[in-house]
């Protein structure tokens, strides 16, 4: 069985179960002038990872495995977004507020939109989410049934919130799930770090950990 070098030890997989998944790399996240900008926070930041995590994207793509998008997003009614999580921290703008590109994190306004540099290719799966985690809310978990799925590679934004999330509602389903580490970024970079150890903390109590190169070497790409 291929390995992929990783931490805290090699990941075994199988190439028909194997897939990668792309986490919320949507305008308002990423781009200047989007919500997370308006925030405060500096998307520089979630900017440096785009080189790479289009190359494993690529890598996946010529491989012919799965690559799938996911984006955190609400009804335009607004009838999926609990008021807790509209409402906390009584922000300037929420959820469904008119934001820099349109309604934000409003299904199919502009800064909902994956950024053009990972834009999805026709057929590959996206899935529209209404919490951080893919699976909440979501046909996620069918659609990996039906692909055959049962590894997962992550990369996206945030590492310590949707990335993780995801990661840990893959984990209690038994998925097996590998952090391409510098195909994913937070806001907060000692965040980011924190999240890492986490993960591969026990013996991989969540999960793996590897960078990019090294998942590319272990896919033969």
């Amino acid at each position: 069985m291929p390995v992929i070098h990783a931490r805290p030890f090699d990941f075994a997989f199988e190439r028909g179960t194997i897939g990668l998944v792309v986490i919320d790399m949507q305008r308002d996240f990423v781009e200047p002038g989007g919500f997370g900008a308006s925030l405060g926070n500096d998307v520089r930041l979630l900017q440096a990872i785009i080189p790479t995590t289009r190359r494993l994207i690529e890598g996946f793509r010529t491989a012919g495995l799965p690559v799938i998008h996911t984006r955190e997003c609400h009804r335009p009614d607004l009838t999926d977004l609990p008021p807790a999580k509209r409402d906390r921290g009584n922000p300037a703008l929420r959820i469904g507020d008119p934001g820099p590109m349109g309604r934000i994190l409003i299904a199919g306004q502009p800064g909902a939109d994956i950024i053009p540099e990972l834009a999805p290719l026709p057929g590959e799966l996206v899935i529209d989410k209404p919490g951080k985690g893919a699976f909440y809310g979501t046909d996620f978990g069918p659609h990996l049934q039906r692909l055959g799925l049962r590894q997962l590679v992550f990369a996206g934004v945030t590492t310590e919130v949707c990335v993780q999330t995801t990661m840990l509602e893959a984990n209690d389903r038994g998925y097996d799930g590998l952090l391409a580490t510098d195909a994913t970024e937070s806001y907060f970079p000692h965040f980011k770090a924190a999240t890492i150890e986490m993960i591969v903390a026990q013996a991989g109590i969540v999960g793996w950990a590897a960078s990019t190169n090294t998942i590319l070497e272990g896919l033969h790409v």
